[in-house]
């Protein structure tokens, strides 16, 4: 059985683990990734398209500075847009996401194994936990960037407007990142703060073992002898 400094840190780290799997889940589950206001003109009118996002899902409204506006719109990201980059690149956020949770759920898996038990020096100790974080952090972190460049120089707004309002022309966007975006950032500090956790307990067990030696190692010779 572990010890009981064992079974707390890694129950600790267990349960930022599954902390993150929750944020990811909340990543994929809303819509408030971005919101774009895009400045356009018509025919008989002008004004801005203000889109709002996630990965699967958004809404569209018009604000006209004169004329009759539509009615606010919702969408299937991946459903109106049509094979191109744009959608290839989303795509891949979404793997890289799906990907993400599930090392974070194996972390959970390891972390709660190594605190109800002592796996001998194998990938299911501390080295798993590494691996299964830093995966994790990694694939959040490429999700941020790959959405961030598909967003502002692949177009990803613009195209999803041409889609929704064909009749109009666009001029100049603008983008805001919502909360959704920025939980990602909540994902890496969990995965970071997970390993440090399992750090400070490989620390605290090799402070142990050296004081266990030291005894043995300062004992008189004529006692270790007899």
């Amino acid at each position: 059985m572990p010890t009981t400094q064992k079974t707390l840190m890694f129950l600790s780290g267990f349960l930022t683990s599954l902390g993150s799997v929750v944020v990811i889940c909340s990543i994929l589950a809303t819509q408030a990734w971005i919101t774009s206001r895009i400045f356009f003109t018509d025919v008989i009118s002008n004004g801005t398209i203000v889109i709002t996002y996630g990965l699967f899902r958004g809404t569209s409204a018009q604000e006209l500075n004169e004329g009759l506006q539509d009615l606010d719109k919702n969408f299937e990201v991946l459903g109106i847009l049509d094979n191109s980059s744009q959608k290839s690149l989303h795509l891949v956020v979404i793997l890289l996401l799906i990907l993400s949770l599930a090392a974070s759920v194996l972390s959970s898996v390891f972390t709660f194994y190594n605190s109800i038990s002592n796996p001998y020096q194998t990938f299911l100790g501390p080295m798993g936990v590494y691996t299964w974080n830093g995966l994790s952090a990694s694939f959040v972190f490429l999700a941020m960037v790959l959405f961030v460049g598909n967003a502002e120089s692949n177009h990803l707004s613009d195209k999803l407007s041409q889609k929704l309002y064909p009749e109009t022309t666009n001029k100049r966007t603008t983008h805001t990142y919502g909360y959704s975006f920025w939980l990602t950032l909540l994902v890496i500090f969990l995965n970071i703060v997970t390993a440090v956790i399992i750090i400070f307990y490989q620390k605290a067990r090799y402070r142990q073992k050296q004081e266990q030696r030291k005894p043995v190692e300062y004992a008189p010779r004529d006692g270790i002898l007899f």
